[in-house]
């Protein structure tokens, strides 16, 4: 059935309920099923280097369930349960894909950022109760090694830590020189040392040595955010996984198990995860990843195209700040086999959308989701009308509702169409009551008790398409007015020389905030300020969201994932800010940094120079919004 409209996800959805949809009731079970029906067909893909000619591994499906028993087998053997989690913290290759089916498979997977610092990995492992912890062996030019054993010296109830040696994807001469000059690492934990090719190959790889659940049940725990303090952790049912991995397929037209899916992104996080892997482990599709950073890897960028003819898939996923800079490069290869990019984790910018189109010819599916609904909410219909600047309407079995607070009650009630509230979700990929393991930061989460309460701010239009204006904790307040920061974001897009923008909130004495700009030119560019103030002037359409100042910067600050780090933005202009009203005041006191403090926010930390200072300090700064200390 083609997914056209909300009359074509009504249809499907009164088919039958979407559990009887399932062939397979776990992940170990889908994995199997696939496995089967496309043994010697290939699976994945990992590519260490950039270079379209360089060497690559690849796994058939009856290879990867192979060493996906092994690894859950091992994992069991040294205490993996629902109580005793595996965490693996790797970039990206090979053993994190196993680690990731075979830790739900024994147990409960925790996915960990390897960019993360050690006090945060130690604080989820921690949170997490984690007892296996899957890592890289010390590497050259790396420190995850260093930062996983630090973790583990605040951890003792880790038992075990499983070692990956990449050395083993090198060529000659580099697979010599490696191991020669390896960093040694001094070990402090209590964590006995295993290697993850001797745990293996020590186990059986023709079957599970243990039961595979059949009940629906949490696997996974997935960190949200983690670039301050403690994240929250999610959540992730077997349900919630298998829905994922059967929506893309469902949606798109003519997907097939011959198709191959691009996929440049970590495996921490459920971009990667559910929309491409678990949608290839569902489907008998392909997937290929790309260097240990992803789109981050050393001339990934540049060698994209080529990647693409090299690689033939027919989907490959973006995120905004990668399709900006592809769009610095030319389209320099066959790219004929493209037929689909799926674009999420922020809205793109219109202008963007219509230039990556236009330059390579594919159709881009927009869509939205987040890690605490597992994924995917929803997305332009292929089949339908795609809205340019919309993520689409619900996939089938999702339903979204946006809600407002009634006066100045508690009382949350729904919007009328067209209407800005916060979007709130409900379906398989959402666990009412249980969204976050802390069960206090479920409390309020939930509108009419189902549907997840996103912190994001939208609207629907009359054909049920979904549009988002922001997060409700991006909004900029100045002088009592919401100011959406992507009527500016917008603007600025549309210039020709500009690559990426973010406007956040600076701190303003008068009106509490006041919109300012951070800006990425394309490589070659040069622009002036007042040539940027003049095209925002005649392209913005409320006046009062136009920047009123502007930062070129050399690099934006991103997510892992590829999002603008929003959060540096605002640290930075808050530096500026007080930094500008203390040096006029003629003090010497300046900021020494801004902190996200627990219980004030944002906080800018003041080295005083004087006795009296902090007096004169606080005439100044309690002007602002912002705290200080």
């Amino acid at each position: 059935m083609k997914w056209e409209t909300l009359a074509s996800t009504e249809a499907i959805e009164k088919e039958m309920p979407f559990e009887k949809r399932l062939e397979a009731k776990t992940v170990y079970s889908l994995l199997s099923r696939t496995a089967m029906k496309y043994s010697g067909r290939p699976a994945v893909s990992f590519q260490l280097e950039s270079d379209p000619k360089s060497s690559a591994e690849t796994l058939n499906w009856g290879q990867l369930q192979s060493k996906v028993t092994q690894a859950a087998n091992g994992f069991k053997s040294l205490g993996a349960s629902e109580e005793n989690k595996v965490a693996y913290i790797l970039p990206i290759c090979t053993e994190a894909i196993i680690s990731f089916l075979a830790g739900t498979t024994s147990g409960i997977v925790v996915p960990i950022s390897p960019l993360l610092e050690s006090k945060q990995i130690a604080g989820i492992l921690k949170l997490a109760g984690v007892k296996i912890v899957v890592s890289i062996k010390s590497l050259p030019k790396t420190d995850v090694a260093q930062k996983v054993s630090e973790a583990l010296e605040e951890c003792p109830d880790v038992s075990h830590l499983i070692e990956v040696d990449l050395v083993r994807y090198l060529n000659f001469p580099k697979s010599w020189i490696a191991p020669l000059i390896r960093p040694k690492v001094k070990s402090k934990h209590s964590a006995t040392i295993v290697s993850f090719d001797d745990l293996l190959a020590a186990q059986s790889g023709s079957s599970l040595t243990f039961k595979d659940d059949v009940k629906d049940r949490t696997a996974a725990m997935f960190h949200t955010g983690g670039t301050t303090g403690v994240p929250k952790l999610a959540q992730h049912s077997f349900i919630g996984m298998l829905y994922q991995g059967w929506a893309i397929p469902a949606i798109l037209p003519k997907w097939n198990d011959k198709d191959t899916i691009l996929c440049p992104l970590p495996l921490f996080h459920v971009f990667a995860v559910y929309p491409n892997l678990m949608t290839c482990v569902t489907s008998g599709a392909h997937i290929v990843f790309l260097t240990p950073q992803g789109y981050r890897g050393e001339g990934v960028f540049d060698n994209f195209w080529k990647l693409v003819e090299r690689w033939k898939p027919a989907f490959i996923t973006l995120v905004p700040t990668a399709a900006a800079e592809l769009m610095q490069r030319p389209v320099n290869a066959d790219v004929s086999s493209l037929r689909f990019a799926l674009c999420g984790s922020a809205p793109m910018p219109s202008e963007l959308f219509k230039k990556f189109e236009n330059a390579t010819g594919i159709t881009i599916m927009e869509g939205y989701g987040m890690t605490e609904a597992h994924c995917n909410i929803s997305c332009n219909p292929i089949e339908g009308e795609r809205k340019i600047g919309t993520v689409g309407i619900p996939v089938p079995y999702t339903k979204v509702k946006l809600v407002k607070h009634e006066g100045n009650r508690k009382n949350l009630i729904e919007c009328d169409i067209g209407e800005i509230g916060e979007i709130c979700v409900s379906g398989p990929g959402v666990l009412a009551g249980r969204t976050y393991t802390d069960s206090e930061k479920n409390n309020e989460l939930y509108f009419e008790e189902k549907f997840l309460r996103t912190g994001d701010l939208g609207f629907l239009d009359n054909d049920g398409y979904l549009k988002i204006t922001g997060r409700a904790k991006d909004l900029i307040i100045r002088g009592g007015h919401n100011i959406d920061p992507a009527i500016a974001e917008e603007a600025l897009a549309s210039h020709p020389s500009v690559a990426m923008v973010g406007v956040v909130g600076q701190p303003d004495a008068r009106v509490g905030e006041m919109p300012c700009a951070f800006i990425e030119l394309t490589k070659g560019s040069k622009v002036d300020i007042e040539e940027l103030v003049e095209h925002v002037e005649k392209n913005i359409g409320e006046k009062a969201a136009a920047p009123k100042h502007f930062d070129l910067v050399e690099e934006m600050p991103k997510t892992p994932i590829g999002k603008i780090f929003k959060p540096e933005l605002r640290k930075r202009a808050i530096t500026r800010v007080y930094n500008e009203a203390l040096e006029q005041s003629g003090l010497s006191s300046r900021v020494q940094e801004v902190i996200d403090h627990p219980n004030k926010g944002l906080t800018a930390v003041i080295a005083k120079n004087g006795v009296n200072d902090k007096k004169k300090i606080a005439k100044i700064l309690d002007k602002f919004i912002f705290s200080w200390e």
